[in-house]
């Protein structure tokens, strides 16, 4: 717990949060401005800049609206952590990653192991149901760049994204992707190949429930 946080430094976190739940994306340095009632967007920029040293947000100051709540800070404020919907990617045979700006979701406290680059995405397709996942169901998905064979990961074959279990052996074909329903064939690695998060849970009648 952060015991050094001002009152005004919790103000700006807790305009954070509110602006996000209520209109789907961070505000942007001049909205804070104005919420805060301060004339520069430096003192803005000042306070996001402490609040990010004490590991309570993360920005990208190359982007707009890239204001990311981390799990201590949702710890200071005492509400439940939200993370972006970003689309919808396929369980099926690959198709476009669709990007849906200013649409968050509240997760459950049960998703305890919430931490910085995390995301949901829905699923679209029916070749993950083995593991428990099925067509139009929400999933967790964490960016890595490290992953053991049996993760279930998310992909990208070209400009096609998919979800699928990875698998590594050390015999041929080494590295593939394993679709969990017979019907579905594996897909090989090549250069195109690149795996971009691990699936950690999937929402189930309004229950997370970790992917195994």
């Amino acid at each position: 717990m952060v015991s050094s946080i001002t009152e005004r430094q919790k103000e700006l976190l807790e305009n954070l949060y509110r602006y996000i739940i209520s209109t789907g994306y961070p505000p942007t340095f001049e909205e804070l401005r104005e919420q805060l009632n301060v004339s520069s967007n430096q003192s803005v920029i000042d306070l996001l800049a402490k609040l990010e040293k004490k590991k309570l947000i993360k920005r990208n100051e190359s982007q707009a609206r890239s204001i990311t709540i981390l799990p201590l800070g949702y710890e200071v404020l005492g509400k439940p952590p939200i993370a972006p919907f970003l689309g919808a990617t396929s369980a099926g045979v690959p198709l476009q990653a669709i990007e849906i700006s200013g649409e968050w979701q509240i997760l459950s406290s049960q998703v305890a192991m919430l931490q910085d680059n995390v995301f949901l995405l829905q699923i679209s397709g029916d070749s993950m149901i083995n593991a428990g996942i099925d067509d139009g169901d929400k999933v967790l998905v964490k960016s890595q760049k490290e992953f053991v064979s049996g993760d279930v990961v998310l992909a990208k074959v070209g400009d096609e994204s998919m979800v699928k279990r990875f698998i590594s052996e050390d015999k041929p074909p080494y590295l593939y992707l394993k679709p969990e329903n017979p019907k579905y064939e594996i897909i090989y690695f090549t250069e195109d190949v690149v795996l971009e998060g691990k699936v950690i849970s999937v929402l189930k009648n309004g229950q997370w429930r970790m992917i195994s």
